[in-house]
């Protein structure tokens, strides 16, 4: 071989090793998940009917405990989420692609954004929420709507839950317009302590949110899937 071919080879060699070497350093675990694929996954999940299947099942544990908890307690409260709890939110979510935003336009079937959507009361019930809920009732607990909706959005908002089933509730809690919380547990946990100050045991949460778990203040918790958005 000729020392100009040598030299050739070996800065080639060179390439491929320092090639070889950078992509042996990209850890595939460091690497978040597709967010397109995650999108087609997440409507996989909700189109074929598992998505309703898992909310079926948290809500029927939930009614086993709530049946067995609130006979038992005096003054018994159950607290509820709204969004992705009592109400689905799933034509927004799929004609925005998953993006949530929550002031704009709302050009439905094209894109909406969340504030001008619930104005418009249209969110359809969750059937296992109001399997819970009329199950709570049944038993003569008080049943409890927490959520992060503003009080500028009562009265679309109580519009909706009774035209869907939820009636006779005992009170639906709401920030004030324009408050802001680093997480919705900052304004959710104070709020069901207050309802505990007032005599109430409350024997069961529900959402879809972590963070509308946490905090507190409640003797069991239940978590329904929601893979669709994330509120800190």
């Amino acid at each position: 071989m000729s020392p100009r071919n040598v030299v050739t080879a070996v800065v080639a060699s060179l390439v491929l090793l320092a090639a070889a070497a950078a992509t042996a350093a990209a850890d595939p675990a460091e690497e978040p998940a597709n967010v397109g694929d995650a999108k087609t996954a997440a409507v996989t999940y909700y189109d074929s009917g598992a998505y309703q299947h898992s909310l079926a099942e948290v809500a029927a544990q939930a009614i086993v405990w709530i049946g067995n908890q609130v006979p038992t307690t005096p003054r018994a409260a159950v607290v509820f989420d709204i969004d992705e709890t009592a109400l689905s939110n799933w034509e927004v979510i799929r004609a925005n692609d998953f993006g949530r935003f929550i002031n704009g336009p709302c050009d439905l079937p094209d894109v909406c954004a969340w504030r001008p959507w619930d104005l418009t009361a249209r969110s359809t019930v969750i059937q296992p929420t109001l399997d819970t809920y009329n199950t709570a009732k049944s038993l003569g607990a008080a049943v409890f709507f927490i959520t992060g909706r503003d009080e500028g959005q009562r009265t679309a908002t109580e519009q909706n839950l009774q035209s869907v089933g939820y009636t006779g509730y005992t009170r639906l809690v709401m920030p004030a317009p324009g408050a802001q919380y680093a997480s919705a547990a900052d304004f959710k946990a104070p709020q069901r302590a207050a309802i505990e100050a007032q005599g109430y045991t409350i024997v069961a949460n529900i959402g879809d949110q972590p963070s509308d778990l946490a905090g507190g203040h409640a003797q069991q918790t239940f978590l329904l899937p929601d893979p669709f958005y994330r509120i800190p």
